[in-house]
């Protein structure tokens, strides 16, 4: 795959965002078009594909639409409208190149690739997140007792969750053995019981693209970014494609109750999808998301750099579970869904203080990579800074209808 590693990319090209700018796969997702170079004239986001490095207009009015077609591959083959260098795009796209609001746009950008599908998101996948997550609850959103208890805990469990299938006979000695020894959670239940965690992320049109802004709250002070696969599933649970996002995280609102995940996940800004979604076709296919290593690179404006890494083979519910899970008989998604797989790497390392962990500093530079799926960049600002969330659902109707 044409895509250097994080450590070697300095620039944001399109050569450095998409598997060699694109000239490979299928890609599909959303951009705005400014009205003085819109069909009709008209301002508004447009579902578009890339190849060859070039940008086309889509017959599909939706992602969903798109989502929702069994025959979208060989559509997206033939397009021919085009719109515009996928490189002249992505240099549009970063957050100091931009207006803010959509509506004082004046160069094509890229957007989340989804518009009406739901967000949903999956937690405790891995043994890591497992740990940290467990870690979060025993520490009541203190980050400063996070080591110690991080340490108790792997001293009680070994790797025997990484041995267990969730949901096997097996889970039920490990859960006697964890509540024996004091570490039994809800988030062990959902790591290694039957059922797996699966939450609303964000609303249908609130997620951000690549190259805008990510939020938290101003007063938290224990927050990270997860770096996760998302998979683009039709209505029927057809799993059409992938994507990368960040689950940016309030780790002390998280610890401090389990009922505060509405505030610790769901804020203006803080669901990251892109930059494209890539179908699935003869170049690209589940098996090949079973083998990805996602990387992560935060870099603060201080010179501080964390890096980490995510091993898809260390799952421990496979994604097409996952999905059946999510939907089905008893839950049904008409419009699509994207569903984030989790991941197993959350920063730990010390940036402020000793025992204090890690936490986001504005400006942070986000980057989630993986040589199959391209580059996810992203910036971190408090939500109130950010531009307010103000094109939804209504408006996306609106613009439909004067189309």
């Amino acid at each position: 795959m044409n895509i250097a590693p994080l450590s070697t990319v300095t620039s944001y090209q399109s050569g450095s965002i998409l598997p060699a700018a694109g000239t490979e796969g299928l890609w599909a997702g959303r951009v705005w078009i400014p009205a003085d170079r819109a069909p009709r004239g008209i301002a508004g986001p447009h579902v578009v594909a890339v190849r060859g490095g070039r940008l086309f207009l889509t017959p599909y009015p939706t992602f969903s639409d798109l989502l929702n077609d069994p025959d979208c591959v060989s559509v997206l083959a033939e397009v021919s409208t085009e719109v515009a260098a996928f490189e002249e795009v992505v240099e549009a796209s970063r957050f100091d190149r931009r207006a803010g609001k959509l509506d004082d746009e004046t160069q094509i950008i890229l957007l989340a690739p989804n518009d009406l599908p739901a967000t949903k998101a999956c937690g405790v996948t891995f043994i890591r997140s497992l740990l940290e997550r467990v870690i979060e609850e025993k520490a009541k959103g203190d980050p400063a007792k996070a080591t110690e208890i991080r340490q108790l805990i792997l001293d009680t469990l070994g790797n025997d969750l990484s041995e267990v299938t969730p949901g096997s006979p097996e889970t039920e000695a490990l859960k006697a053995k964890l509540i024996d020894a004091g570490v039994w959670s809800q988030y062990l239940e959902v790591g290694i019981g039957k059922d797996a965690e699966i939450f609303t992320k964000a609303q249908p049109m609130a997620s951000v693209g690549y190259g805008a802004q990510i939020g938290i709250l101003p007063d938290s002070s224990w927050n990270n970014p997860e770096p996760e696969i998302v998979l683009a599933v039709a209505a029927d649970g057809t799993i059409r494609g992938a994507t990368l996002g960040n689950d940016v995280n309030l780790r002390d609102y998280e610890g401090r109750s389990a009922l505060l995940l509405g505030e610790a996940k769901d804020q203006n800004a803080s669901c990251a999808i892109g930059p494209l979604v890539r179908l699935f076709d003869d170049t690209f296919a589940l098996p090949d998301i079973k083998e990805m290593e996602v990387e992560l690179s935060v870099t603060g404006e201080d010179g501080y750099v964390v890096t980490g890494r995510n091993c898809m083979s260390e799952i421990s519910r496979p994604p097409e579970t996952l999905v059946a899970q999510a939907c089905g008989e008893h839950h049904q998604y008409p419009d699509g869904f994207m569903l984030f797989l989790g991941t197993m790497f959350a920063p730990t390392d010390d940036r402020d203080q000793a025992g204090g962990g890690f936490t986001h500093h504005l400006g942070d530079r986000v980057e989630i990579s993986t040589p199959q799926l391209g580059r996810l960049v992203n910036w971190v600002n408090h939500t109130n800074a950010i531009p307010p969330w103000e094109y939804g659902t209504r408006r996306l109707l609106e613009f439909l209808s004067s189309t």
